[in-house]
């Protein structure tokens, strides 16, 4: 919340707004994107998206395929279509799982579709089909490269440091892709070659402590678990402050008194007094931090 008592999405499109009536942002001109705004004004890439929307419904701007969002009222030249050689073309599957992973990164799994990654694309949504047989494909594409970009480096000898090294570099994955924990799954895994990938690491640590493979396994699980668990938070989170314009940090200042109220009969003593006597901040990173390490040091416990 800005001192001014506005959220954030509101801040940051009354600035845009003032620069578009003043002139500032000629008709015609392209609007900072959403990771524009995000590294410029500070605010979650949920956020960015909400003050574009706000802006694009009072038609103040509007999107151009190929070009971005820009300033309403003037036509822009759409730049000429790149056509490759090669026999995929334009519309090959690693444009087309980036373009969906663009989508998903922005606008959460539920804006996905054959015909919104085509529009990212500038191409007719049939097009698409010659590439990937359907959105279930697409997805599974997309997972498959977003898990591979989970980077490790060469096996640590000590497997605390190991699992450590494998929960942190998921976790960093996870943040860049919020849609990826709740993609995956833990019972019905998809078999996924980044993912393959991953596991062989980490079950190489595991196996090289000299661990029984029933442990090694469980232990590989409940580390994965925890980190996909805790991450799952991320896309919600980020779905609520779309839907909301309110970070988290606002929305919880918002209900403060509604929270006063409903243990003001005395019946929860035990939460009033332990939230009296700290000055908690909802921080993700900050609890994965927090459970990490008490998750390892439990497994060092018993192993």
């Amino acid at each position: 919340m800005s001192q001014d008592g506005a959220p954030a999405s509101a801040r940051v499109a009354a600035e845009l707004r003032r620069r578009i009536t003043a002139g500032e942002l000629a008709p015609g001109a392209r609007v900072p994107s959403t990771r524009a705004i995000v590294q410029r004004y500070g605010v979650a890439m949920a956020t960015a998206t909400k003050v574009l929307t706000t802006l694009q419904h009072e038609g103040l701007i509007r999107t151009v395929p190929g070009v971005g969002s820009v300033v309403a009222g003037a036509p822009v030249e759409r730049p000429a279509r790149r056509r490759s050689s090669s026999p995929e073309g334009a519309l090959g599957v690693a444009a087309i799982v980036a373009a969906g992973t663009v989508v998903a990164d922005a606008e959460g799994l539920a804006a996905l579709s054959m015909r919104r990654v085509a529009a990212e694309l500038d191409a007719a949504p049939m097009s698409l089909y010659r590439h990937v047989r359907d959105k279930d494909e697409l997805l599974l594409q997309m997972m498959d490269a977003a898990i591979s970009e989970v980077a490790l480096p060469e096996p640590p000898a000590d497997w605390r440091e190991g699992l450590e090294i494998a929960a942190r570099a998921l976790w960093t994955g996870f943040r860049r892709h919020p849609w990826l924990p709740a993609a995956l799954s833990l019972t019905r895994p998809q078999l996924l070659p980044g993912a393959l990938e991953y596991s062989e690491w980490v079950l190489g640590v595991l196996t090289r402590a000299g661990w029984d493979p029933l442990t090694t396994f469980t232990t590989h699980l409940t580390v994965f678990t925890f980190v996909r668990g805790l991450a799952m938070n991320l896309e919600l989170e980020s779905e609520a402050e779309a839907a909301s314009g309110l970070t988290d940090d606002e929305w919880m200042s918002g209900q403060e008194q509604a929270l006063a109220a409903l243990v003001a009969d005395g019946r929860h003593p035990n939460f009033t007094h332990v939230l009296s006597g700290m000055d908690f901040d909802m921080d993700l990173d900050a609890l994965f931090e927090f459970g990490l390490q008490r998750l390892l040091a439990g497994i060092a416990a018993t192993g």
